[in-house]
């Protein structure tokens, strides 16, 4: 009997290259073509380094791409925000709400417009969308009359509120997270666990590895540099600022250490780290790269890696990191917190305690019989749970099967 072949819109709603990003490509680089015909959906044509852009690197592994071009918000729309945030300013919930009002009605709709013909016209049965719900409205909208199959994959921990939840249980067919954090704050937030499933994130364990040798030379690093690192956006939900704080600490502490700090990514808060790696006299030992595409190098020549973020999914620097047998230092956020038996593979501290930051900082600066055995058991720790293959082989299982479904909203 032929096996059906399952027609898929992938929708994509970013504006910015991402660890998201590049586990979708994965995704789309291994999955099975005879049984996922997939056509992915951008609003923009973002870029990586070197001029990269998402739509070439698509063309590269024969995916098609089509974009729904994004209108300006109209300046109606603006000045209605601005009046609505002037006379609600007690309240921050009626912000909220008017601001998410006028967005639904200059961006949101017109957009599920758009994506509901694309949807008819081409014949699509599957809508999967590469975010989170509350980025994806549009998108549960668009598919609400039609007979198309709704999946989220949620790459992050989700911001939910009941209006959300209320859409994801009432048109969603199926929600894929990244991590046992994300499908329990998904839980915790009310959607049906009928719904979730988690697929965890995963990397290609039998990649080649770079050494790190050319980075650090190139870069003017010998080895008697301990190099400290972080790979990322540079935006507040990263929190390089905690990072910068705390090496400020360690270097109170340790005025005799050689050290540096690599910032590998791009994004606006550059100039605000900038000038605080200045305020805090270190300039000198900080270096901005700014976007590259070749993260894993970096990682490689790295001592140690640092992830400060707010809020995560389960992120593959880290995994990478682990692979390349480069320490980790994360905070104890969802995702993260999944990847890191602190103390055994990898070492935790609270968000934005930017003290025990800089305690962690000197014990694997210190400690060099620490750092070999909480690499060891990281890299031990994705070689036997984080294979690509298990990834993919999760991702089509809920793609074969996904029916739509329109349940009322318990």
């Amino acid at each position: 009997m032929t096996q059906q072949r399952h027609k898929i819109l992938l929708l994509d709603n970013g504006k910015e290259w991402g660890g998201g990003t590049n586990s979708m490509l994965e995704l789309l680089k291994r999955i099975d073509r005879q049984r996922f015909d997939v056509t992915c959906c951008f609003y923009y044509n973002y870029a990586r380094g070197e001029g990269e852009t998402i739509e070439k690197v698509l063309n590269s592994i024969q995916i098609p791409v089509i974009f729904i071009p994004q209108r300006k918000q109209p300046g109606l729309a603006k000045i209605s925000k601005e009046v609505a945030r002037a006379f609600l300013f007690f309240s921050k919930v009626g912000r909220k709400k008017i601001t998410a009002f006028i967005d639904t009605q200059w961006r949101i709709k017109p957009n599920a417009t758009a994506l509901r013909k694309i949807l008819q016209k081409d014949g699509y049965d599957i809508l999967y969308m590469n975010n989170q719900p509350g980025s994806n409205l549009e998108g549960y909208l668009a598919a609400e009359p039609l007979n198309v199959a709704v999946v989220q994959h949620c790459r992050i921990e989700p911001v939910m509120s009941h209006s959300i939840t209320k859409v994801v249980n009432r048109v969603g067919d199926a929600v894929i997270a990244v991590s046992h954090g994300v499908e329990s704050v998904l839980l915790n937030h009310g959607v049906k666990k009928s719904l979730c499933t988690t697929v965890p994130n995963a990397i290609d364990i039998h990649q080649p590895l770079p050494s790190g040798q050319a980075i650090r030379k190139s870069l003017g690093i010998d080895e008697s540099i301990f190099l400290f690192g972080s790979i990322g956006s540079l935006i507040p939900r990263k929190s390089c600022h905690h990072t910068l704080e705390a090496l400020h600490r360690f270097q109170l502490q340790h005025p005799e250490a050689k050290w540096k700090f690599v910032l590998v990514g791009e994004g606006n808060d550059r100039e605000k780290l900038k000038s605080l790696s200045a305020d805090y006299g270190f300039a000198d030992r900080v270096i901005f790269t700014g976007f590259r595409n070749n993260p894993l190098d970096y990682l490689a020549a790295f001592d140690a890696f640092i992830l400060a973020s707010k809020s995560e999914g389960l992120p593959r620097v880290i995994l990478e990191s682990m692979l390349l047998k480069t320490v980790v230092i994360g905070s104890n956020v969802t995702g993260t917190a999944e990847l890191i038996d602190s103390g055994r593979t990898g070492l935790l501290y609270p968000y934005s305690d930017t003290v025990t930051l800089a305690s962690h900082l000197q014990q694997v600066w210190q400690d060099c019989a620490l750092r070999d055995a909480l690499t060891q058991a990281a890299h031990q720790l994705v070689i036997d749970n984080y294979a690509i293959e298990h990834y993919v082989a999760g991702v089509e299982a809920i793609l074969s099967t996904v029916k739509p479904t329109r349940n009322e909203y318990v």
